[in-house]
This record gives C-alpha cells, sequence and structure tokens, in this order.
C-alpha cells in the first residue's frame, strides 16, 4: 500500500469514528470547533496539564521529540483534543489513525515511513491494534526503525528502514487490554478522569461563547450536573438544548429552559438516557434487583450484550446504582430510590467488581 493510499485510508477512518453517532456534517464540524487548540485553553485534569506541560518544555529545551505519550480515560475526556493540542505545542504536524485500521505490518510500515521529523503519530484505541503491527511498534518506537520482510519462508530477508525521530501519541478507553510490552514502551502515561460540574460548567462557558449561545449560569449548572462528568456529553447537551431554546423559548439558556429541554431529549437529573433507565428498570422490576446475568439483561432490553457492558454499564456502576458481583448484576438501594421505588430491604451486594457472571 502506497502513503497516498494509507492516507486516503486513515481519512476514510478518521471520518468512520466521527459519524458513528449518527451526527450530521454540520454537527461534526461544530464539535470540531470547540476543541481546545492550546494546552492553557484545555479546561480541567489539572494534574495531567500539568505532566504533558512539563513533558513538552524539557523536550522543546533539548531540542528533540517528547517521549511517547499514552492516555487512558472513558471516551469523551478530551485524548484526541490532548493529542493535537501536544503536536500545536511542538509545532509539529500530526498524523491520525486507530488501531483497527491497522491490520497488517504493512500498514504500520507505510505510515511510519512516511512521518516527517518530530511529527506526532496519534493511534486511538490503540489497545486493538494487531498483534503483527504492534511488534512492528516496538522497533519502531524505541529505535526508530522498521524491518521490512521480503518474501516468504526461509528465504524471507528482513530489511531494516530507518524512520525520522517522531513522538507517538496513543488513546485507549481500556488501558487493561493493552500488552504489557506495549504500555512499557511509552515513557509517560496518564489517566483522564471524569470532570467535576465546576470543570463542566467551565467547559459549557467557553463553547457558549464560541457558540454565540446566551447561557446563564443557572442553566450552565443545570447542563453539567445531567452531563456524566463528560465534556463531549456536555457540548452535545448544550447544543440540544441551544435548538430547544430558539424554538420554544427566547433564546436565553436558563435553568427552567434547561430542563424543560432536557426532559425532551430524555435526560434526566442524574444524566440517565433512554437506555440507561430500560437497563435499571428491567433489573429492578423484572428481576427484582438481581442478580442476573449480562446475556439475560441484555435480552430484557432488546440490545446486545456488547452495547449494555460497554454503553449503559460504566456509567451506572459509576453511579453507584448497579454493582457487579461473580452472581451477576445487582441493583443498589440507590437504584431503587432513583426510579421512586422503596428497596426490599438491605440488599445483599459487594462493593467491587468481582467478575462478570455472563
Amino acid at each position: 500500500m502506497t502513503p497516498e493510499e494509507l492516507a486516503a485510508r486513515e481519512a476514510a477512518e478518521l471520518d468512520a469514528r466521527l459519524v458513528e453517532s449518527g451526527a450530521p456534517d454540520e454537527e461534526r464540524v461544530v464539535e470540531a470547533a470547540l476543541r481546545p487548540r492550546r494546552l492553557d485553553e484545555f479546561v480541567g485534569q489539572e494534574r495531567v496539564r500539568e505532566q504533558v506541560s512539563l513533558v513538552l518544555e524539557s523536550a522543546r529545551r533539548r531540542g528533540r521529540p517528547p517521549d511517547h505519550v499514552l492516555l487512558s480515560g472513558a471516551p469523551g475526556l478530551g485524548k484526541t483534543s490532548l493529542a493535537m493540542i501536544i503536536a500545536a505545542e511542538l509545532g509539529a504536524g500530526i498524523r491520525i489513525t486507530s488501531g483497527p485500521a491497522l491490520e497488517r505490518a504493512g500498514d504500520l510500515a507505510a505510515l511510519v515511513s512516511s512521518l516527517t521529523a518530530g511529527e506526532v503519530l496519534f493511534i486511538d484505541e490503540i489497545h486493538r491494534i494487531s498483534r503483527p503491527a504492534e511488534e512492528l511498534l516496538y522497533v519502531a518506537m524505541e529505535d526508530f526503525r522498521v524491518d521490512v520482510i521480503v518474501g516468504k519462508g526461509p528465504g524471507s530477508t528482513a530489511i531494516p528502514l530507518e524512520v525520522e525521530p517522531f513522538t507517538l501519541v496513543g488513546a485507549t478507553t481500556r488501558s487493561g487490554l493493552l500488552t504489557g510490552p506495549l504500555r512499557d514502551r511509552f515513557g509517560f502515561t496518564a489517566h483522564m478522569e471524569p470532570y467535576t460540574p465546576a470543570e463542566l460548567e467551565r467547559v459549557l462557558a467557553r463553547s457558549a461563547g464560541l457558540l454565540g449561545v446566551d447561557l446563564r449560569p443557572d442553566g450552565g449548572h443545570e447542563i453539567a450536573g445531567r452531563s456524566r462528568g463528560t465534556p463531549r456529553i456536555a457540548n452535545r447537551l448544550l447544543r440540544r438544548v441551544r435548538d430547544y431554546a430558539e424554538v420554544r423559548a427566547d433564546g436565553v439558556v436558563d435553568r427552567a429552559t434547561a430542563r424543560r429541554a432536557l426532559e425532551v431529549y430524555d435526560v434526566d437529573e442524574l444524566g440517565l438516557d433512554r437506555l440507561d433507565r430500560e437497563v435499571l428498570s428491567a433489573l429492578v422490576r423484572r428481576f427484582g434487583g438481581g442478580p442476573v446475568g449480562l446475556s439475560t439483561l441484555a435480552v430484557a432490553v432488546s440490545e446486545e450484550p456488547e452495547t449494555v457492558e460497554e454503553v449503559a454499564e460504566p456509567f451506572l456502576v459509576r453511579s453507584g446504582l448497579i454493582v457487579r458481583t461473580p452472581r451477576g448484576r445487582m441493583a443498589t438501594p440507590a437504584a431503587w430510590r432513583h426510579l421512586g421505588l422503596t428497596p426490599p430491604g438491605p440488599v445483599d451486594v459487594l462493593p467491587l467488581d468481582l467478575g462478570d457472571a455472563g
């Protein structure tokens, strides 16, 4: 595959990731416009920002590319934005691809060999990279070299190909799936935590200014409290509340307007959406609070087990509404109260995730 073909493939892969939510082109353009461009514009993640700033400043003073960076955390916390900021702060270009797009070692070899000196390579969902590509990445990260295999069988020959020094920024939502050898080759790792409501209010205030939305402090407080600690969700809810305010109100986003708008879009006071409430309701009303296996729970809400486990469950667990036990998923007393029901009595649950009952 030529570099031109690989670039076209990367562009298609990036576009596929951008449209996975089904949002129209205009929405994707708006979302991109809301991304911070510099480190001092990045709201929240104070510890990570300080650490990244030190890494970048040290690299600038030494006149060398910084160490490879690994960013982990839930979707929507700003890993892609931070990778772009790293490139901008270094004054370098950035190539963007994803782990699933690197199916063969040749894909990665063509990409890495086309990098210019000091360029940033961003690999999203790096834990999903194929094993042959991962093994080639080891040498590229450590020695800035790739070994191209020519021929097959006993007569094959490895031809070393030097590559320009670059900085790899890897992002993952499931750091536990990274292999040890790959994780150890990153010079700096950072874990991004969910945002506090106060931090999300700052994110919303900045986004409202860019979008021209008349957002009042109480309106920002209301939206932030329902954004699940995630800037991406906060910005999405802001755009939907803006739509409601423009069509059914006077265009001003205050607390009352935000509440009415979010009721229309099925987002409750904790930030639970339709799927979250269906999972919670099925667990409580159909199965008496559990325990119930993942597959059974998924059938009850007419969803795939992977959707329940990866989309709905993380926030429900983090919110203390359900727990995962060796016997299955169980609802906590808080889940019963959130649905307006009275808990049946002391609920026998384990507070830690001790496994999946299937």
